[in-house]
Formats: structure tokens, C-alpha cells, sequence
């Protein structure tokens, strides 16, 4: 298996450094957030990047993780609901200006479109890269997902929190952002076992539909929990409904 890894310090981030490990030499461009505030090599250490590693061999698929600095934020660096939300909002810029380019770079494509997916934390971040950024992400597989971030911090629901928060700022959105939203499909799984909360998919679900939001909730039973057991099962079943067939390729 083909890894790549690098550290920048972040403009968006206020010159934080940010880790980004590139898995795979060509296919599909696949943005994965880690889980609370894990690390970029956090699903590699859980096995999720060898539970789709027949992608990865059969050149249909590459995979790109960061750190999830806005997790860190929300669990363990922030006081208050409006820092975290700030963090969030700096966090998401640095997806679409440094991250999203970087892809694009690395896959020589200046126009490729990237699948946005990740499990707890990391599926409210994928939901959110999608729901701000239409333009350079066409669908996000988002796992066992917490979408109410107001549940981790005391504070004030101010203009930080609201465009950090799909279930907030989608239902007021209007002209070519939601034009361009109705082209993506998002994906909203969870079971139904310890620690599974499969409200968070229907709020959000709730809020998608009204708008003409493609989207799916794909509720699995009790045995599945929110571990990663369960999304080492999930994800390579989802890509294999989100990737093109396997055709003869030339590594990029």
C-alpha cells in the first residue's frame, strides 16, 4: 500500500500545523475525518484504511486524512460553544483553500470532485464540507454521526455556531449554493447498538429532505455499535455504491 504523509502550518489555521497522509496511487479522491480528535493516521491505526484496501489495490480509490483539529477543539482545547464554532469555521476554510487543493494537485486533476466521509465527529465534518463546499465535494458518507454540536459546550448560539451547523444554515439556503447542493448525495448511516444515537441521522435528515437535498439514512440493527467494527463494515460497502467499476488504469 502506497502512504504519503506531510505537515504544513496552516494559514487558515493561524499557522497550526496540519497532518495530511495520502493512501493509494489513483482512483476516486476520498476525504476521511478521523473520529473526535484523532490524528491523520488515526483509521489506519483502526484498521479502516485495510478494510478498503481493495480499492486502494484495485486503483479505483484514494484515500486523504487530516487531523481532525476541529474535534480537538470541540472535546478537549475549547471553553465555550463560540471558540469551538470559530475553530470549526477556520477549520472548515482550511478544507476548501489548502486541503481540497491539495487533492486536486495530487491527483492532477484541477476539477476532480472529492467524497467527503467519516464516522462520529468526523461524519458531522464530512456533512459540513458538503453542505458549505458543493462546489469541489460531490457526496458524503457520514457514519454513526453527531450533528448537534451545542451537546458538547455551554455557550452562545451566535453567527460562528449557525454557519458551522448544517442543521441551522441549510434550511435558509437559497439560489445557486442549494442548486448545486441538489446535484450531491449524502448518506447518513448508523445502528442501532451501544452508543448508537440514530436521531442525529433523522435531524438531519429532516432538514435535508424539505430542501431537495439528495440523501439516504441507512439504519443497521442493534448488533452493529458505534465502534469501528461497525465502520469497517459500513464504509467499503457504501463505496462500492459510490465508485466507478473497476477499469483498466494507469497509476497517476
Amino acid at each position: 500500500m502506497s502512504k504519503h504523509k506531510i505537515t504544513w502550518k496552516s494559514p487558515s489555521l493561524g499557522g497550526r500545523d496540519i497532518t495530511f497522509v495520502r493512501y493509494g496511487v489513483a482512483g476516486t479522491p476520498l476525504l476521511l475525518f478521523p473520529t473526535a480528535g484523532g490524528d491523520a493516521e488515526e483509521p489506519e491505526r483502526f484498521h479502516l484504511i485495510d478494510a478498503v484496501g481493495a480499492f486502494l489495490e484495485d486503483l479505483r480509490l484514494k484515500v486523504y486524512v487530516v487531523d481532525s483539529i476541529a474535534g480537538q477543539a470541540w472535546l478537549k482545547e475549547c471553553k465555550t460553544l463560540e471558540q469551538a464554532a470559530a475553530m470549526q469555521n477556520k477549520f472548515d476554510a482550511a478544507i476548501h483553500r489548502e486541503v481540497v487543493p491539495a487533492i486536486r494537485m495530487d491527483c492532477k486533476d484541477p476539477n476532480v470532485e472529492v467524497i467527503a466521509t467519516g464516522a462520529s465527529i468526523g461524519a458531522y465534518n464530512a456533512l459540513s464540507v458538503l453542505c458549505r463546499y458543493p462546489d469541489v465535494f460531490r457526496a458524503a458518507i457520514c457514519m454513526s454521526g453527531t450533528y448537534n454540536m451545542n451537546r458538547f459546550l455551554e455557550g452562545r448560539i451566535n453567527q460562528d455556531y449557525y454557519d458551522s451547523s448544517p442543521l441551522d444554515f441549510v434550511p435558509n439556503l437559497s439560489g445557486k449554493h442549494l442548486e448545486l447542493l441538489k446535484q450531491r448525495h449524502i448518506l447518513l448511516a448508523h445502528g442501532q447498538g451501544d452508543y448508537e444515537d440514530p436521531e442525529q441521522s433523522w435531524k438531519v435528515e429532516r432538514v435535508l429532505g424539505p430542501k431537495g437535498i439528495p440523501n439516504r439514512v441507512d439504519a443497521w440493527d442493534r448488533s452493529w455499535k458505534h465502534d469501528w467494527v461497525t465502520w469497517r463494515k459500513m464504509l467499503p460497502q457504501f463505496l462500492g455504491e459510490f465508485l466507478p467499476a473497476r477499469t483498466a488504469q494507469a497509476p497517476a
